[in-house]
This record gives structure tokens, C-alpha cells and sequence, in this order.
């Protein structure tokens, strides 16, 4: 059972990545155009015509799996570098107030949240591969 502070954070994710995903692909509320190199940066992503309908499909993906609870270990591995990119964008690009604390605010609940889940990512983090270990000793996975 997760804690009250756990399922808050995830859904505060969840919605803001679900806002983001359908904002983006239906337009609803129009967002300030960007300055300087942002613009420059941004630009160039929508000249490749596919990134940001991606982006966005992911973020209504990962946002409604964060909001209904499901599949969320999935959901926070796939959002990660993208909030790292989020992050690093608005560091080193200059960007309104507004935007930095919302990065913050993201980069801080996928941190939390990560650590509140961190029983789920313990076998990725194995620094051996048991599985191919066995088999190069020769032993049986399932002996009958």
C-alpha cells in the first residue's frame, strides 16, 4: 500500500504530463512562443514532423497510466529522460520563472517517485545477470 504522499505525487505527475500530451495534440490552450535559442531548438524539432505528436502520445500515454496507478514503474522509466531533457533545457536556456519551477516541480515528483518504487527497478540494477550465470555453468534452470 503506498503512501497518501506517493499517490498524491503520482497523480500531480500524471496530470501534468496528461495536460501537456492533449494540449499538445489538440491545441487547446496556446502556449507563448519561445525566445532566443529555445526558439531555435524548438524549431528545429518541429521541422522533423514527427517528434512532437511522439512526445505528446507518450505524454497522454505515461500521463493516464500515472493518473489510474497502472503501470507505473513503466511510465516513470519512460518519462525520465525526457524530464532530464525538460530540466537541462530550461538550466541552460534562458526561460521564465514559471517554466523553471515547473521543471523543478516535475524533475522533484520523478525523483520521489522513483524512490517510492525502488523494489520495482532492483533487477535492472543487478550488476550480474544470474540467468546467463546459470547458463554458463551448466545448470538447469527448472530441474524436473
Amino acid at each position: 500500500m503506498k503512501s497518501t504522499a506517493t499517490v498524491a505525487a503520482r497523480v500531480l505527475l500524471g496530470l501534468v504530463f496528461f495536460g501537456f500530451g492533449l494540449n499538445g495534440l489538440l491545441h487547446l490552450f496556446p502556449l507563448p512562443p519561445a525566445q532566443g535559442a529555445a526558439a531555435l531548438f524548438i524549431n528545429g524539432l518541429i521541422a522533423s514532423r514527427y517528434f512532437f505528436p511522439l512526445l505528446f502520445v507518450i505524454y497522454l500515454l505515461t500521463g493516464t497510466a500515472l493518473v489510474i496507478g497502472r503501470f507505473v514503474p513503466l511510465a516513470l522509466t519512460v518519462l525520465a529522460p525526457v524530464i532530464v531533457n525538460v530540466a537541462a533545457m530550461h538550466l541552460f536556456v534562458p526561460s521564465s520563472g514559471a517554466e523553471i519551477g515547473l521543471a523543478a516541480l516535475v524533475t522533484v515528483l520523478e525523483i520521489y517517485l522513483a524512490w517510492s518504487y525502488r523494489a520495482a527497478y532492483r533487477p535492472l540494477l543487478r550488476a550480474r545477470d544470474e540467468l546467463a550465470l546459470v547458463g554458463a555453468l551448466g545448470i538447469e534452470e527448472n530441474p524436473s
